[in-house]
């Protein structure tokens, strides 16, 4: 009697995939509906997922790499033109654990590998904000307790905090957004489901004025270095 040879399915439904990333049903939909996980609908209405798209997720690392540490022997100049790109710091503010998961998967796989914090309302991100100095804060509205629309209006009349970049992403409409008195000029509104494209966008373009900036100051100060070189004889 022949042995047939099992082949493993290529695909698995929605609650064996949760099942397997040790989620709830909720989030597995959720990760499929946003592209985390690659999934189709069959003629009848289900959903399947891939399971190459679940081993990527089991293998997403939740830690970021440090970039080496530049030689103190490198000439200035050279540290002006190849200088390693600094880790950028992004904060997300959101009360939904779930969809703080889903930010920590999906920015950290950006190719700038940014290092994501989070925090579940608007006093928790206050104090981060002073601890962390983030490069760029994601904010919703409709937290409990300090809400985005109170976090936001403390961190625009703190001196301190002054400088730092934030978009909002929320569930809430222009005229409900008025409502609550509005947001901050200069702060950009996007709608949910989160826009993962935009705000990667947004973030590559804070980092290249960040590493432009760097860039500037690098060559002042090759600048400074060989105006105050001392002479050297020629022989």
């Amino acid at each position: 009697m022949a042995h047939h040879k099992r082949i493993p399915k290529s695909f698995c439904t929605t609650r064996e995939a949760a099942e397997l990333l040790g989620v709830s049903l909720r989030t597995a939909q959720l990760w499929a509906e946003s592209g985390l996980l690659e999934a189709w609908k069959t003629d009848g209405g289900h959903r399947r997922i891939t399971r190459t798209s679940i081993e990527r997720l089991l293998n997403t690392p939740s830690v970021t790499a440090v970039p080496a540490e530049v030689s103190p022997r490198r000439r200035a100049d050279d540290q002006a033109q190849a200088a390693p790109p600094l880790p950028f710091n992004i904060l997300v503010v959101e009360d939904d654990p779930t969809l703080r998961r889903l930010y920590e998967i999906k920015l950290r796989s950006w190719p700038m590998q940014p290092i994501v914090t989070s925090a579940g309302d608007g006093y928790e991100a206050l104090i981060r904000l002073g601890n962390l100095k983030p490069d760029l804060v994601i904010a919703d509205l409709q937290m409990p307790g300090m809400d985005g629309f109170r976090m936001l209006r403390t961190i625009k009349t703190s001196p301190e905090l002054a400088g730092v970049s934030i978009v909002v992403v929320s569930g809430l409409d222009a005229a409900d957004i008025a409502l609550h008195g509005g947001v901050p000029d200069g702060i950009p509104v996007l709608p949910k489901p989160i826009p993962f494209d935009r705000l990667r966008a947004i973030a590559e373009l804070q980092m290249a004025g960040r590493q432009k900036s760097r860039l500037r100051d690098s060559a002042g100060t090759t600048d400074f270095v060989i105006k105050n070189l001392p002479e050297v004889n020629q022989p």
